[in-house]
């Protein structure tokens, strides 16, 4: 038997619905979307209609959305684009202690050359507080960039709080959205932000295909040189395949949204209740309320986080929150950056369930990590 899949802020399944989609792409409509000829006006054809799909999802103009390899590059295009277009007026961005790494590798990056990082705390939630970020912005300040929903622990950012104060000030606002689109409302006019990113493999797309969202009236430059697609802004021969694939997954997220988010809230809860009873020494991180309907994170105090998933990986699949190797322990930087007890830190798992998850899978899943928990408790 496979073991359960408890990982989907990893990656997601591919939903049927968006294979079914994507075939007539693979098998016959191979035509280059820039070929003038029925063969490439087909191709063309379903990438318009993606775009269009997307931007149902987000409420935004199909003429707002960029198509990318992922949530990666849509991070990398957001914050250098508007590096090198606003970086005349000033040379700082805020952002937060908990980015994920495609946000903090690209500042880090652009801080070679000249520019600087504001790297803002969180509280032991992890959420930021947005009067930080008011108080952090100067008049050199180009850019806000803040993710909507933590990856490890699920925290749900105030991005409209923090979007108003943005404004006020006349600082572009950039938010991460990989986690969070398709597993609860992401609407951009809602959120307040001027350039969102989407990553295809979270929300039961292919890997491989991502958006960047950029409101109409901001200015970026351009990620990829070459023949002008994706409106300049991102030269090369469009991924139809994956495009197709993505736009299905979005049309999906905006029809089921209400329906995927009961579900996976009843199955983390259920998860967690079932690890709660069997286990004592168990704490939840991150905000109970303010956070993904998918994602629990969970300390269990006296194990450790690495040697627990050993013991489980044939049976169950999930992330750990620390790893142990020849030169020490290393505790993710979200969990520190929210202060959390190296004790709890150290037996951190990540459980994360999706729209596939089964109340069968749950039940097993908590007798499973329970007596692998206390077994190595013993």
């Amino acid at each position: 038997m496979k073991p359960i899949y408890l990982d989907y802020n990893a990656t997601t399944p591919h939903d049927p619905e968006v294979i079914a989609a994507m075939r007539p792409y693979l098998e016959e409509h191979f035509g280059n979307p820039s070929s003038s000829h029925s063969y490439g006006m087909k191709a063309r054809e379903a990438v318009e209609t993606a775009r269009s799909q997307v931007a149902m999802l987000l409420g935004c103009m199909p003429s707002e959305v960029i198509f990318t390899s992922g949530g990666t590059e849509s991070n990398n295009h957001a914050i250098r684009g508007i590096a090198a277009v606003y970086g005349k007026k000033g040379g700082r961005i805020i952002t937060t202690q908990i980015e994920h790494p495609a946000v903090t590798e690209v500042c880090k990056f652009l801080e070679i050359y000249g520019f600087r990082t504001t790297y803002l705390p969180v509280d032991e939630y992890g959420l930021v507080n947005p009067a930080d970020v008011e108080k952090a912005i100067n008049p050199e300040t180009v850019l806000i960039t803040i993710m909507h929903a933590n990856n490890e622990v699920g925290t749900i950012q105030p991005i409209e709080g923090i979007s108003e104060i943005a404004r006020r000030k006349g600082i572009l606002l950039h938010t991460d959205a990989a986690q969070s689109a398709g597993k609860m409302p992401v609407n951009v006019d809602v959120l307040g932000v001027d350039l969102l990113s989407i990553a295809g493999h979270k929300l039961y797309a292919p890997k491989g295909i991502g958006v960047l969202y950029v409101r109409g009236d901001v200015q970026l430059a351009k990620f990829m040189h070459g023949a002008g697609q994706e409106s300049g802004k991102r030269a090369g021969t469009e991924n139809v395949i994956e495009i197709v694939g993505l736009g299905k997954a979005c049309e999906i997220a905006a029809r089921d949204i209400e329906k995927t988010g009961l579900h996976m809230i009843a199955m983390r809860d259920r998860l967690f209740d079932g690890l709660r009873h069997q286990l004592k020494n168990i704490r939840l991180n991150g905000h109970p309320e303010k956070r993904l309907p998918n994602t629990l994170n969970v300390g269990i105090r006296g194990i450790k986080a690495d040697l627990l998933l050993s013991a489980i990986q044939e049976r169950v699949a999930a992330s750990a929150g620390a790893a142990c190797h020849s030169g020490g322990t290393t505790i993710s930087s979200v969990l520190r950056a929210m202060n959390v007890p190296e004790e709890w830190a150290l037996g951190t798992l990540r459980l994360t369930t999706g729209k596939m998850t089964t109340v069968d899978e749950i039940d097993e899943a908590v007798a499973v990590i329970s007596k692998a928990a206390l077994r190595l408790k013993a």
